[in-house]
Order: structure tokens, then sequence, then C-alpha cells
């Protein structure tokens, strides 16, 4: 049966976000057109979604491409929303930044350009990142929307992950610009560090960083001086709530909490005793990039309300990871 609520495509079906969006889209009472890229050489099990609740019925695949946009068409057609979440992503800086930069801003506009035959689209989110907000030199501890990661100063970080954080920053600028300039009608969230549980096979790069002190990655500390965290269900409770919100505008940023190192340290250890975790002193000598904090104030005035703390952004990664045997 169709779902009551109408048809929607999500690109980027296979990944963290994507696969959950789709659960609770399907859970919502929509049909979810869902795009995956294929690879002829290596058959994806894809039984983690088909096997979802209500997917049987509302529940089709597509196979789709960014460097081939024109792909996405036939998954887009006859939906009334899109949810943009598919990107590349290169954390060891395999391919030039301009490679990566071109694939994604080209595929995301090749895809609004299809939105833009669509007779039926009512809206699209599209899925930014943290990265595209805090990275500009800026001192201050709390960034709301109007702060925009600086290309250049990026780069002058000279990170792994520098072509990831650039290529997020372009691409969302391009496709508010692109939706203003042609009356598409479309609105951006801006995740902090997504934790919590999944259901795609792979473990979430960004849940591996989350537990690097359990993991016992020494190369990952740096990256949780000061922690901004999201429950994966309210990310994506959240991109519905958008798509259904009567009249959203622009950017919203999505993060609910913020631990710092020496906080993770003492957390983890009391909560968490059968793990060897890093001690308190000891964390405090580790350098690193201060993530400032995501204010989320433009959501919650719009009438979003987060689910989930810290004590189950931890609970339900470790649970997870523990079931798929990654603990």
């Amino acid at each position: 049966m169709e779902g009551n609520k109408g048809r929607v495509c999500v690109t980027g079906g296979t990944g963290y976000i994507g696969s959950w969006i789709i659960k609770r889209l399907l859970e919502n009472g929509y049909s979810v057109n869902a795009t995956i890229r294929s690879n002829p050489e290596h058959e994806k099990d894809l039984s983690f979604l088909t096997s979802l609740p209500g997917a049987s019925q509302n529940l089709q695949i597509f196979s789709a491409d960014l460097e081939n946009p024109e792909s996405f068409g036939a998954a887009i057609e006859g939906c009334i929303g899109v949810f943009l979440v598919a990107t590349p992503i290169d954390f060891k800086g395999r391919e030039p930044e301009e490679v990566v930069n071109k694939r994604t801003i080209d595929g995301t506009l090749g895809i609004l350009k299809a939105c833009l035959n669509s007779k039926t689209l009512k809206r699209i989110v599209y899925t930014s990142s943290a990265s595209a907000v805090v990275f500009n030199g800026k001192d201050i501890e709390v960034m709301d929307e109007s702060f925009w990661s600086d290309v250049d100063y990026i780069r002058s970080l000279n990170s792994s992950g520098d072509s990831y954080f650039i290529s997020k920053t372009l691409t969302e600028k391009s496709a508010l610009e692109f939706a203003e300039q042609h009356g598409l009608d479309l609105v951006t969230i801006i995740p902090s560090f997504v934790f919590g549980p999944f259901i795609c096979p792979k473990l979430p790069a960004s849940i591996y960083t989350s537990l690097a002190m359990v993991f016992g990655d020494k190369d990952q500390y740096s990256y949780l001086i000061n922690f901004p965290m999201i429950h994966v269900d309210d990310v994506a409770k959240a991109h519905i709530f958008l798509f259904e919100h009567s009249n959203p505008k622009g950017r919203y940023n999505c993060s609910s909490d913020a631990i710092t190192i020496e906080g993770m340290s003492e957390f983890l250890s009391s909560k968490y005793p059968d793990f060897t975790i890093p001690t308190v002193e000891s964390v405090k000598e580790i350098k690193g990039y201060k993530f400032p904090s995501l204010s989320p104030k433009k959501l919650l005035d719009a009438g979003f309300k987060f689910k989930y703390g810290i004590n189950e952004m931890f609970d339900d990664a470790i649970q997870c990871c523990k079931e798929k045997g990654y603990l």
C-alpha cells in the first residue's frame, strides 16, 4: 500500500543518517525512494533497509551516483520531498580537494536541477554538517547559523578532513544560492557529531570518533577537546520536522549536547567500569581543535524538541557496537 503521507526520496540511503531517516519515514507513513551508489564489483547487502518495518510495501531502491546527477531523476519523479543526504566522505585525503568539491557541488546542483522539473515536489531538506559552521578562526564558544566556515582557514589547519570540511561548506552555500535563484523550497540541517545506534552494517566514522576512549584510539582524542553531539534519532526526526513544518527558512543547527574531553573521561569511567578509559589527568595534556558548540535555538524556537541526552547517546551506541561485534 502506498504510504498515506506521500512519496519522498532519500539520497545516500545506505549511510548512517540516510538509513535512519528512511526507518523513521517508513514509521511515519511515507513511501520512500532510496538511492544507493551501485558498485558492480561488490553487490551490496541491503537487507538492513529492506527488512525495516513497512519496507516491503513502501520502500523502493534506486541506483544513482553524484558523478551522474541525471541518474537521480527516476528516484525523484513523483515525490513530494527530497532528503539530500548523500555526500562523498574522504577523511584520509585520498583525492585532491578540487575533485571532491567538483563531484559534491556538481552532483548536488544536478539533483536540484532534476527537482526543478518535478511537478509534485514541495520541499528539499539538505543535510549539511557542523564543519560548514565551526572552522572560521573565531574564538566563540557557541555559534548560530549566521557563522560559516572559512575555506582558507580550513586549509591552514592542514588536517586529514580538509577536503570534506571544504566540500560541505561550499556545497551548502551553493545549494542555498541555487534554491534562492530558482524558487526552490530548500532548508538545510546542520548536525554536530551524530551518535547513538546504527542500522547500517559498517561502523559510522562519527561513532568511532565519539567512542575513541572506549576503542582506545589515541589518534582520535584530539577531536574530543570540546565535543558537540546529537543522537541520530533526533537528527532523523529533525529532518522530518523541517520537511513537515509550515514555513521553515534557511539553515538549522541540530546539536543537543556538548562534553569536554575531561568530562568524557569522567563520565565514561564512572558509567562503564568494564572499559579501560584514560584518566582525567592524562587527557588534560591532549592538544587539538576545540570545536565550538552549535546553538539549536532556531530549531527549538520552531517547535522541535530533543528527546535524547548524553546518557542515551552513549548507552545506545555502545549497546549497538556490542550487538554488531565492534566491541
